[in-house]
């Protein structure tokens, strides 16, 4: 099993269908886990797809639309019931305060208080992240109510060269030095750096952008990201709606994964008003204008991140 990767809990949106729960996305990443939107069903969802309470470290919520949250009283409660120790921070907008308490008390349970909330608020905002190994960020984005992006960034590295360590005699313990410390002596007394036996490695990233209609915050999120979960409630045709309502079309999010340069774009949170026979056409839409790896989501999918870039690999492009 990959160390980073999505699974997919539910991929609808407003209204689930026999296909499609409501959203629901968990994101793996070296060993903690991000909840995502956890709408109605969620619970269930995880059973079916293998995920325990245990692999939630995060709960984080873009908006209190049902189908982005009715899922947090089971899964809380389920967090409680299973005895989870570790600490879960809840990170949702602080202007919905008040119905993030309705749903972390829903009902009578024997609550653990692993749970820890974190409110957001503002235009752009850093969260704590407890010495996880990524930073998170939220941007306000552009919905009917107020809703928030979330960017996952891993911070850069270097990539050890092993003919260069050897080159200049820097083995064992010595490597791990020379990477703390960023210069030591090697044995034949000459003064060795780090940029000499290395390169850079980039951070990966990843991105959340649920319920929004197009706007300036979003780029930021997406930019250079390796992987971005993106609603595609219509498709291009129902363009108007989408603006209407605050959403993304296919294409929209296409578009915005090709500026943003991003590796893998996988689309979801799809309206009910569309049919089994449409879902072809969110990718194609999509693919008009991004020429990276396009996922079409569905429940109980798994999604790898893409493999880390090397330093001679090009990112994708629009076309």
């Amino acid at each position: 099993m990959s160390s980073r990767e999505l699974v997919v809990l539910g991929t609808s949106s407003a209204v689930p269908t026999k296909q499609r729960n409501h959203n629901g996305y968990l994101l793996r990443w070296d060993g903690h886990g991000i909840l995502f939107d956890p709408g109605e069903g969620t619970q269930r969802q995880m059973v079916r797809a293998g995920v325990s309470a245990h692999d939630i470290d995060w709960i984080c919520l873009s908006h209190f639309h049902g189908d982005h949250c009715l899922g947090v009283p089971g899964v809380i409660q389920r967090i409680a019931r299973d005895g989870v120790e570790h600490p879960v921070r809840a990170v949702f907008p602080g202007s919905g305060e008040a119905y993030w308490r309705r749903l972390r008390h829903a009902a009578i349970f024997n609550d653990t208080q692993v749970v820890t909330e974190h409110p957001v608020d503002g235009d752009v905002m850093p969260v704590p992240t407890g010495g996880a190994p990524f930073g998170l960020t939220v941007r306000r984005l552009s919905h009917r109510v107020e809703s928030y992006g979330y960017r996952l960034e891993e911070p850069d590295g270097v990539t050890m060269l092993p003919d260069r360590l050897a080159r200049h005699g820097v083995e064992g313990p010595l490597v791990g030095r020379l990477q703390r410390e960023g210069t030591l002596t090697a044995p034949d007394g000459r003064t060795v750096t780090l940029d000499e036996c290395s390169v850079p490695r980039p951070g990966q990233k990843a991105a959340f952008v649920m319920d929004t209609r197009l706007c300036d915050a979003i780029a930021p999120l997406v930019d250079g990201v390796d992987l971005l979960i993106a609603e595609a409630t219509y498709l291009d045709a129902d363009a108007r709606l989408a603006e209407e309502y605050g959403h993304l079309t296919a294409a929209q999010a296409g578009r915005l994964a090709a500026e943003g340069g991003v590796r893998r774009l996988v689309l979801s949170h799809f309206s009910e008003r569309y049919g089994e026979e449409d879902e072809p056409r969110f990718a194609a839409e999509a693919a008009t204008v991004f020429g990276g790896d396009i996922v079409l989501a569905r429940d109980l999918d798994r999604v790898p991140v893409p493999p880390r870039l090397r330093q001679t690999d090009e990112t994708p492009t629009s076309r």
